[in-house]
This record gives C-alpha cells, sequence and structure tokens, in this order.
C-alpha cells in the first residue's frame, strides 16, 4: 500500500510537504485560523480560547497563548493544563508535538519538529523529514529558546533564556546554552 504524503510526514520519514494539495491546503487552513487569532483583542479571551481549540489538537481547561501564535497545522500540537506562552510562539508541528502540564513558555520561543536532509539533491526536491517533540510537566523556558526536532525534555526543568535544545533533557534539571547542556541539578524533585 502507498502512503500519502501526510502519512509519511506524520511516520517520520522523508516526504514533501510542497507539492501535496492536502498539506498545502491544511496549512493555509491552518494559518487562516492563526491570522484570525492573532487579530482578536486581546480582551476577548473567551473569543481567543474558542479559536485556539479549533486550532490545536487538544486543550484543558486553563491556558493562555499570548498573540501572536504561528502553528503549520495546529492538529499535532496538544497542551496540558495551565500552559502559558508569551509572544510570538511558533511551532512547526509537522509531527505530533506534546506539553505536559505547568509548561510556561518565554517570549519568542520556536519548537521545530520538522528538519530538512543533509543531502542538497534530496533538500532542493523540497522533501523533509518530522519528528516529534515531547514536554513534561512543570517545565519553564525563558525567551529565545529553539527546541528541535525528535527532542524529549522530562518534568520540571528550567530551560534558560537563548538555549538551542537540540538533545533530550533529564528531570530535575536547570540547561542553558548552545547547545543546551545541564547546569545545575533541582533538589525540589517530583
Amino acid at each position: 500500500m502507498i502512503m500519502s504524503e501526510k502519512e509519511k510526514m506524520l511516520n517520520g520519514e522523508l516526504y514533501d510537504a510542497n507539492n501535496d494539495k492536502l498539506l498545502i491546503q491544511e496549512r493555509i487552513n491552518c494559518k487562516k485560523l492563526c491570522y484570525q487569532y492573532n487579530n482578536i483583542s486581546p480582551e476577548k479571551t473567551t473569543e481567543r480560547n474558542n479559536l485556539i481549540k479549533q486550532i490545536l489538537g487538544k486543550t484543558q481547561n486553563q491556558f493562555l497563548i499570548e498573540q501572536p501564535f504561528i502553528c503549520d497545522y495546529g492538529y499535532n500540537i496538544e497542551i496540558g493544563e495551565n500552559f502559558y506562552s508569551n509572544h510570538n510562539l511558533t511551532i512547526l508541528d509537522c509531527a505530533k508535538i506534546t506539553f505536559g502540564d505547568n509548561v510556561f513558555i518565554g517570549p519568542n520561543c520556536a519548537f521545530y519538529t520538522a528538519f530538512h536532509p543533509l543531502d542538497y539533491k534530496t533538500r532542493n526536491k523540497g522533501l523533509e523529514y518530522a519528528k516529534p517533540i515531547k514536554v513534561g510537566n512543570n517545565v519553564w523556558f525563558g525567551g529565545n529558546v529553539v527546541v528541535l526536532y525528535g527532542v524529549t525534555i522530562g518534568n520540571n526543568v528550567v530551560i534558560g533564556a537563548g538555549s538551542l535544545v537540540n538533545k533530550d533533557i533529564p528531570d530535575n534539571c536547570v540547561v542553558a546554552g548552545v547547545p543546551a547542556k545541564k547546569i545545575k541539578e533541582l533538589e525540589d524533585k517530583i
């Protein structure tokens, strides 16, 4: 059986996002909703929350995503209870991205599940891969953090501002840097 480009994308296989009508239309639909969300007056919290629930795959009851917010598909994003994101959150959700409970994200953060082949001939054809990102409970991201494809971040983690997270992060620690490295163990463990 031949897989569709969407099935390849969701299975972490090489896929073509730029010439597949379904994926193109899904991105356009999502970006239209993000545009609407980003242009709702900030005091209209009920309207904002209702629209985010249309965009995202799964939400809990308590959350706030400051505007602007940008994502590719939306349906691959799940947020836990008491989720907060400051301004300019960008999520390239070609694969599943899951956030646990009590996750706080500083301004200008980005989560990229998509990545491109190292081989320029393949890359120049517009082909790419996607690997999921998983974030545990009680995680705080400082401003300007970038999390790359395939990363799992444990529970009770603090990620310093300006960090690039390209490897899994264990529970109960502070990480920072480019690339992010563990700099401190947290004593208040879960």
